[in-house]
């Protein structure tokens, strides 16, 4: 049986061969410089992407891993730190209104704030008058 092949295919296969022959041949000086820019484009693409995305949580895990170590422990104790961190771990506990329960419950605020100011202006305005008839006649 005979297949039937297109010149071009077959011209395209010998040029792919070729091609990879080539790359199989690397020369020493190729293979230097290319051990030598090896570091360097790594070095290059950890520098592109810790531009991109700064790395948070590597940095995180060394400060904890540091902060765990039995001297900076006695340290944290001695400056109260714990209290410090226990008070984040609350603030992340709570559960926060929304933004408009909050518009409602600062309104409820001033309103009551209003309200009470008045109410000492009228008990110090009653006050103010009964002492000055007590004591300036």
């Amino acid at each position: 049986m005979v297949v039937y092949r297109p010149k071009a295919s077959v011209q395209v296969a010998k040029a792919a061969k070729q091609k990879k022959r080539q790359a199989d041949d690397q020369t020493l000086w190729q293979v230097f410089w290319s051990g030598f820019f090896f570091p360097l484009k790594l070095i290059w693409k950890a520098l592109a992407w810790a531009t991109h995305q700064f790395p948070l949580r590597p940095i995180g895990h060394l400060l904890r891993w540091v902060a765990n170590l039995p001297p900076f422990r006695f340290l944290w104790r001695l400056i109260g730190l714990n209290y410090i961190r226990a008070s984040f771990g609350e603030l992340r506990l709570v559960t926060w209104p929304t933004f408009r329960e909050s518009m409602r419950l600062t309104g409820a605020v001033i309103i009551f704030s209003i309200i009470f100011g008045a109410i000492i202006a009228v008990v110090d305005y009653g006050l103010d008058k009964v002492f000055k008839q007590l004591f300036v006649k």
